[in-house]
């Protein structure tokens, strides 16, 4: 009898935390520039270094959880097995919103660049090609995708520093060395309160994909050490590049005043380096959305494994790995498929599929975290209050106010597939009678065998 395929441990540290940071595509900061400058009267940075402490909360917890917890399933897997299998299916349900479409976003956004470069190319040719080297790539396996995505991501953080580099250059040749220390980015007259809390809640989902590198928990070499350090470390240098990125960017253009928010970048680059850069900047930002689809479609695909390994999907489609590459090849084709939608839709629609999936992803581990708590506690062990209980109800109460603050077409959208999912679930449990299938994996042993409470303080 042949051994069942089983997902390789490859990844480290340096290899999680580039998947990531390409998930999280930090040049979407220059993408969204002008959106948030125009929401927050010129305080960009202000809003990410807000954001940035927001899912600093939720990344602790998401840390907690995949030490606790190491398999691939990330907010189903932690929720089903700390609250409720019933509950767990359903925010996985909801977060197929977010792994699902995702893609397919990142895709669109990538042919939208190139269309608006090369008009005479049809669209559809651009989410063709995207769809079609992505999917090989990722179906070939995830040491194949690790170092494509390496190149990728030299590539963009090389075009980062070339931004801030010109930026901080023009800055020169206009004022002077002074003009490099200003707090006029972060607070201006015309700042608000309620200016800063749009542009952060606008920000935040530049901040989407550290949470999605733990779909590749079972592909991670000690994955208890290899996951918290590479979740903290997406997070702070992701902030950390968007809190820079937007504050040389509002020095070179102070305000918020722009012919069009939409393409404020290459009216900045254009100020600070002239038309003939500016198809750098394009290259960058159209290998910043490769980079981001290819690490988007292999988390997707992984959340769709682990479902259909605990059955909550069809397993025989859902839990397939392929015999010889050992990737989810059923998941990673039919999250290409999706992408192909891309042609019939604009980015504002297909974003409101999203938000609603990943803020209600981010709560829901936030609170597992806190029911992991009490269940050890009524086990007789003794956590830390702090670690499981305080920071994980300021990043649900965080995680909540941005969710209720969507767009209310993205609210009626997810509630609208929340509601699919009540009705699935009460058909596979009988009207709720019966518990939702449980997400088990043989290669947690530890777990296993201590009920699923091995979370270490």
């Amino acid at each position: 009898m042949s051994e069942t395929p089983t997902l390789h441990r490859s990844l480290t540290v340096r290899s999680v935390v580039l998947f990531g940071l390409a998930y999280m595509t930090p040049l979407i900061v220059l993408g969204t520039f002008g959106v948030v400058a125009d929401l927050t009267r010129g305080s960009v940075p202000t809003a990410y270094l807000l954001a940035l402490t927001a899912m600093a909360f939720t990344a602790f917890s998401y840390g907690r959880m995949a030490s606790a917890f190491p398999v691939a399933g990330s907010a189903y897997t932690y929720a089903s097995r700390t609250i409720d299998s019933r509950f767990g299916f359903l925010v996985g349900w909801v977060v197929l919103l977010d792994y699902f479409f995702l893609p397919m976003v990142i895709w669109l956004l990538g042919g939208t660049y190139l269309q608006a470069q090369f008009p005479s190319t049809p669209f559809w040719v651009w989410i063709v090609g995207f769809v079609v080297i992505t999917t090989v790539l990722n179906i070939l396996g995830i040491q194949v995708a690790d170092k494509a995505n390496y190149l990728l991501m030299v590539f963009q953080f090389l075009v980062i520093a070339l931004f801030v580099l010109l930026s901080l250059r023009h800055v020169l040749d206009v004022g002077g060395s002074a003009g490099w220390f200003s707090t006029t980015p972060f607070v201006n007259p015309a700042t608000t309160v309620a200016g800063i809390s749009a542009g952060a809640a606008l920000a935040a989902y530049s901040f989407l994909g550290f949470d999605a590198v733990t779909t590749l928990t079972e592909e991670a070499v000690d994955p208890r050490r290899t996951m918290p350090r590479a979740i903290l470390l997406i997070t702070m240098i992701g902030g950390g590049v968007f809190v820079l990125v937007g504050y040389v960017a509002q020095l070179v253009h102070p305000g918020s005043a722009f012919h069009d928010p939409d393409s404020a970048v290459f009216e900045i680059v254009t100020t600070i380096a002239g038309d003939a850069v500016a198809s750098v900047f394009l290259a960058g930002l159209v290998v910043a959305q490769f980079a981001s689809g290819l690490a988007a479609q292999a988390s997707g695909s992984r959340l769709l494994y682990a479902m259909g390994r605990d059955a909550v999907l069809p397993r025989r489609a859902f839990g397939y790995l392929h015999p010889r590459f050992r990737t989810p090849a059923i998941n990673i084709v039919l999250t290409g498929a999706i992408g192909f939608v891309a042609v019939f839709l604009d980015v504002s629609t297909s974003t409101s599929f999203i938000n609603f999936g990943a803020f209600v992803a981010f709560t829901a581990v936030n609170l597992s975290v806190i029911a992991l708590f009490l269940r050890r506690r009524r086990a007789g062990h003794r956590s830390a209050p702090l670690p499981y209980a305080v920071i994980p109800a300021i990043g649900a109460l965080i995680d909540l106010w941005l969710l209720i603050n969507l767009d209310p077409a993205a609210l009626m959208l997810g509630s609208s597939w929340l509601v699919a999912g009540v009705a699935v679930l009460a058909c596979r449990t009988r009207l709720f009678r019966r518990p939702a299938p449980e997400a088990t994996t043989a290669e947690d042993p530890e777990n296993t065998a201590n009920g699923g409470d091995t979370a270490r303080t």
